[in-house]
């Protein structure tokens, strides 16, 4: 039965839009192909989103979201920094595996998006490195890192971290050994931040 303009809300509208994207791609997809798989005029779907770009962004926020929000119950959680650190990397790193592995086609699209939608992506990088900052802010507090300015400190894990969660390096994510080179990576910046930390 199709949706009536009561039960249209921007959530069916955006799990349409990606279903959509996955079958025709982002050059293709129309909001009018999103319309026809609702079941409604494209004029439904307009009264949620202005444009196709807004559609398109977002559905590229929402996509993104939902790494963020595992990232974030390990960035507030209880627990050694150093621990919570890595927990966080491994947990960033397997969730870009799994996109991209799993569903290459939605990756590929969504790649594309990404390259549309820089202040959706520049956002979504700002509320990574801010999870990452709390972290790291914790592990000086605690002892366990060295003090530093742990805005600047969590932008370098980030930047030092990319071959684990940049989308241009996602051929290489299930390379073998891939796992072992992550552990050695983490290691070292473990170590690094903690160098010349007080002695507990």
């Amino acid at each position: 039965m199709a949706p009536t303009s009561e039960t249209l809300t921007a959530e069916r509208i955006l799990e349409a839009t990606e279903e959509v994207l996955r079958r025709h791609g982002p050059a293709k997809a129309t909001v009018v192909d999103v319309a026809r798989a609702l079941g409604v005029s494209h004029g439904s779907v307009y009264r949620h989103f202005r444009t196709k770009a807004a559609l398109r962004e977002a559905v590229t926020k929402r996509w993104l979201d939902r790494a963020s929000e595992r990232l974030a119950g390990i960035a507030a959680g209880a627990g050694a920094p150093e621990d919570r650190l890595r927990d966080w990397l491994a947990a960033l790193f397997e969730a870009k595996r799994h996109k991209a592995g799993d569903d290459p086609e939605l990756f590929a699209t969504y790649t594309v998006l990404t390259d549309e939608n820089g202040t959706v992506v520049g956002d979504h990088l700002a509320d990574l490195t801010g999870q990452l900052t709390r972290i790291i802010e914790a592990g000086m507090t605690s002892g366990a890192f060295a003090p530093a300015d742990p805005v600047t400190t969590a932008r370098a894990v980030f930047q030092a971290t990319g071959r684990f969660h940049d989308p241009c390096y996602a051929r290489e994510w299930r390379e073998p050994g891939i796992e072992e080179e992550f552990t050695a990576v983490v290691d070292l910046l473990i170590r690094g931040l903690g160098a010349s930390a007080p002695r507990r």
